[in-house]
């Protein structure tokens, strides 16, 4: 209102304040309706920090799906994501609590990971596609757990990417890695591009239109390679 105001008298150029509208969506509650305190289905946040902490409720909402959708409400989709943040916390402190983090070269696969993470959460977050960025990380942190060693070189930028999904988990983990100042002050990481590219591709075998078979052949593989592959 005060903007159009502004506009009217010539202060503002623009007659809108933003450029577009993005709706939040709509959260259901358990029963499949809108949430409201007259349905009484409002899931009161205070009891989902008590039990499950702030990051795994801020995480969880970014998860349930694109932002501006209808979403139901689970308990089980908030144990889930618990359950990830867990994960994370595994791969760099272990039982006893302490540190996991070495000083090793990352291997490739690794490395490719990290930069395929960094450049998918850094353009889900500009697109506000916040679901499917949390799905990258958990693509991250899978494969990391496969490896033997925990580099720095690729937990540290994971970290950066976490904290804007779960801040507290991300600060905590900046501090025991050595950090006295807070993750706010770090630079987002850069991704290689050379490194988000994979070095194999994956070819559909169709015989008579159906799908019989797919195979992972290296990429720039000509078409005698990949017929007698198939």
């Amino acid at each position: 209102f005060w903007h159009k105001v502004l506009y009217d008298i010539g202060v503002v150029s623009t007659p809108e304040p933003f450029m577009k509208l993005l709706h939040q969506g709509t959260i259901l509650g358990t029963d499949n309706e809108k949430m409201a305190k007259s349905v009484g289905n409002v899931v009161s946040p205070d009891d989902v920090f008590d039990r499950y902490g702030a990051d795994a409720l801020r995480l969880y909402e970014m998860f349930l799906g694109p932002l501006e959708a209808t979403k139901p409400w689970s308990e089980k989709g908030v144990e889930g994501v618990t359950r990830f943040l867990d994960r994370v916390w595994r791969l760099f402190v272990d039982e006893d609590g302490k540190l996991l983090v070495t000083e090793d070269e990352p291997t490739l696969e690794a490395k490719r990971v990290l930069h395929q993470t960094i450049r998918k959460v850094g353009d889900d977050l500009e697109a506000l596609k916040f679901n499917t960025a949390v799905a990258q990380m958990m693509v991250f942190v899978n494969e990391v757990m496969k490896q033997a060693a925990r580099p720095r070189a690729v937990l540290e930028p994971f970290v950066l990417v976490l904290s804007p999904f779960a801040p507290h988990l991300g600060e905590e983990l900046w501090s025991r890695m050595g950090h006295r100042e807070s993750l706010a002050y770090a630079p987002w990481p850069k991704f290689d591009p050379a490194l988000c590219e994979e070095d194999t591709v994956t070819v559909a075998v169709q015989v008579n239109g159906k799908l019989r078979a797919t195979l992972d052949l290296p990429k720039g593989a000509d078409q005698a390679a990949v017929q007698a592959a198939a």
